[in-house]
């Protein structure tokens, strides 16, 4: 079966699905369960994924439509029916997260004492403490443009808040229009307000109003000698997709560079956002301007921007937050801390270096409950230092600001050894933090490459090469998320530490098909994209669609972040029709259809949402009783299978599978944090029974290792 005849009632639109899993975040927001705090945190999340969502997606089905494609998406609809459903289907969604805001969030939070106040609920004491800020503080930065016949449309910045000053003239007695852009990066969206100026009783914790009403109610000060008739705030996206024929680009990183540049500027506008106040001449005169067509026009009744609202997490209010995990060290790796003789919480003798306990078994590790810098840090560092160590590879793909790894890898380079960095340029959004990394990197004598043409290296794998004993020994880790000690805190990732022999090998030929002009056609356990993956997934498919043919059980069970690969679900179908059961984890897009009578009754579909961003990859597949389990950095997409270079490792060791397996069972009976999938696409969020048990995932695993259990 292929996609060629995978009807279009057969398969979920792609962007309609993104928008159903946006929604699933938005809801953690809306939840009362939820923290106050990691409320707002939850709907600055669904802001800034929108903005991504307006500035790629959409900007992308745009650009079809003005070049007058018509071509149907896999479930039938031209790029404009999908740009309208994208409206149709987010209209209401954002009333819900101003309603949320402004009649829950901010009234929850004043019970705790702090204030998110607009400019008319000051005080005097307050309006005169912002008017001298204002002054001090804001003035000197702003720069009001007028339009006239001789002033045209200023250009306005991706992502940019903005004030449109409507002044009337009284010598002429004209009316005009000026924009004040908000400076958004020097200073901060909310702006603190001494508590002690705060006539309530007790004192607020924390007292704050948007900058832009700030700027809004000081614009006299801008325009002396004018009469200010209204202020109205407008937020502009642009297109900020980096199209980057790379097969055509001489220099990979100067073609980069300059499309950078363009992406700063910004492309053509994909979305005007307005207060429901503004009146209509102001609102055409935005949309001649900006040429915006009704279509991307959206009404807002509350704050726009509403990303903002991380900067609330900072609040010293432990009570309003889940609780931080802060993660720990596993128990086999527990004396291999250098740092621990350092401290003298260990005594030299009882160091143990990572490889000799890699040497001895497979090390599976979870991320965050699993430290990230005790473990794949301390592998590399350990690495960078040991003076048996020949070399060092690694892909990096994200990595985090001051990173510790660059600074293993620039060490291991100072030290002698023969070290090589695949820096992906094309890391979107990332791409500027990138160069910037690979200059360092090549500077310090790092060989950096930038891996193969007209692919993403989005694979995540380390090879380290060790003599010993006047032979080598490789020793790899091979993961399902970035090297970035950041987002190691925020999202579920998997590792395995090994030293197989075969494991390692494939990585050395996978590094010379990333560095060289290797056509490398097969390798023995990994499973690659672009080369294997795609054949070695639909070949464990179909495996189990044949063990459910000859009477024995065909049973899969995957986890991923998106799936929507046409082909893969055909197979899906087609394994569902043998009656093979088919438990899927999906924590973002999916474009099958479970539980369809005829269709897919034996398939059902799951998402989990929670404090952790659910990132990692799992395939289970039965067997017949023999169960194989994989992980790796590929979700079943088109992309992660055919244009990208992923990594897909099996997990031999049977007590590492049990683990994986106990883990998989563990997201499948989450009736927290969970949503099912209906036959018809929709989502409905699991709720525990009165008086039952309450089973999230993600805190009975924090509970565990917190205990020194690493086991699901």
């Amino acid at each position: 079966m292929s996609s060629a005849v995978l009807s279009p009632d057969r398969y979920i639109n792609r962007e309609l699905s993104w928008i159903a899993f946006n929604q699933r975040v938005l809801a953690q927001a809306l939840d009362q369960r939820t923290p106050l705090l990691d409320q707002a945190k939850f709907s600055a999340i669904f802001s800034n994924n929108l903005d991504e969502f307006f500035m790629v997606r959409v900007a992308s089905l745009k650009s079809q439509v003005e070049a007058g494609i018509t071509t149907p998406s896999e479930d039938g609809k031209t790029p404009l029916e999908q740009l309208l459903t994208i409206r149709e289907r987010l209209i209401p969604l954002l009333q819900q997260q101003q309603d949320h805001y402004r009649k829950q969030l901010r009234k929850q939070l004043l019970d705790h004492n702090v204030e998110l106040l607009d400019y008319s609920q000051l005080n005097k004491q307050q309006q005169q403490w912002v008017s001298d800020t204002f002054r001090h503080s804001v003035f000197p930065v702003l720069t009001p443009l007028a339009v006239d016949p001789a002033h045209p449309f200023p250009f306005v910045s991706n992502l940019s808040l903005n004030v449109a000053a409507v002044i009337h003239d009284p010598e002429s007695g004209q009316r005009q229009f000026a924009r004040v852009k908000v400076p958004q990066k020097n200073l901060p969206r909310f702006v603190s307000i001494p508590t002690e100026l705060s006539e309530s009783d007790p004192k607020p914790i924390h007292t704050a109003v948007p900058l832009e009403q700030v700027i809004a109610f000081n614009l006299d000060l801008l325009f002396p000698g004018m009469s200010v008739q209204g202020h109205y705030f407008f937020r502009v996206t642009r297109d900020a997709d980096l199209e980057l024929r790379d097969l055509e680009a001489d220099d990979l990183m100067l073609a980069l560079e300059q499309g950078l540049r363009k992406r700063r500027m910004g492309g053509e506008v994909v979305r005007l956002e307005v207060p429901n106040d503004m009146p209509e001449d102001v609102v055409e005169m935005l949309m001649n301007g900006l040429a915006v067509e009704e279509e991307d026009l959206y009404r807002i009744d509350g704050p726009l921007g509403l990303d903002d609202l991380f900067g609330l997490m900072a609040l010293p209010l432990p009570k309003l937050k889940d609780k931080q995990h802060g993660g720990q060290t596993p128990a086999v790796l527990a004396r291999t801390q250098q740092h621990l003789i350092d401290e003298g919480a260990i005594k030299p003798e009882e160091f143990e270096n990572i490889f000799s306990v890699m040497r001895q078994q497979d090390i599976l590790l979870h991320h965050p409950y699993d430290l990230f810098s005790t473990t794949v840090e301390e592998f590399i560092n350990q690495a960078a230092d040991d003076p048996q160590v020949m070399g060092i590879k690694m892909t990096l793909y994200r990595t985090s600001k001051d990173s510790p790894i660059i600074a293993a890898l620039i060490r291991a380079a100072e030290n002698g050894k023969q070290v090589m960095a695949l820096v992906e340029l094309k890391a979107r959004f990332d791409e500027d933090n990138n160069i910037q990394w690979a200059r360092q990197l090549e500077r310090s004598g790092v060989h950096v490459v930038y891996g193969v043409l007209g692919l993403k290296t989005h694979t995540k794998i380390v090879l380290v090469v060790r003599k010993e004993q006047e032979k080598l020994r490789s020793y790899v880790h091979i993961g399902t998320g970035n090297y970035n000690s950041k987002t190691s805190k925020l999202y579920t990732d998997l590792g395995l530490l090994s030293t197989r022999p075969e494991l390692g090998q494939d990585l050395v030929e996978l590094f010379n098909y990333l560095t060289g002009f290797s056509k490398q056609q097969s390798f023995r356990r990994l499973l690659v994209a672009p080369v294997t993956l795609r054949k070695g997934m639909e070949s464990l498919i179909r495996r189990e669609i044949e063990h459910a043919r000859e009477g024995r059980e065909g049973h899969i069970r995957a986890k991923m972040n998106s799936l929507v690969d046409p082909d893969i679900i055909a197979l899906l179908y087609e394994a569902a029709a043998a009656n093979v059961r088919v438990e899927l984890i999906i924590r973002g897009m999916c474009s099958l259809y479970p539980g369809r009578e005829g269709l897919s009754e034996s398939i059902s579909v799951v998402s989990i949402i929670g404090q952790f961003l659910e990132h990692s990859r799992i395939f289970w597949f039965g067997n017949g009783g023999s169960p194989e389990v994989y992980i790796g950095s590929a979700d079943w997409m088109s992309r992660n299978l055919d244009r990208r270079v992923e990594a897909v490792t099996p997990v031999e060791d049977a007590n590492l599978r049990g683990r994986l397996e106990r883990l998989l069972e563990l997201y499948l009976k989450d009736n927290r944090g969970a949503w099912d999938m209906q036959s018809d696409g929709s989502f409905i969020q699991r709720q525990p029974e009165d008086g039952g048990d309450v089973r999230n995932s993600q805190v009975q695993l924090i509970k565990q290792w917190s205990q020194g259990v690493p086991q699901s």
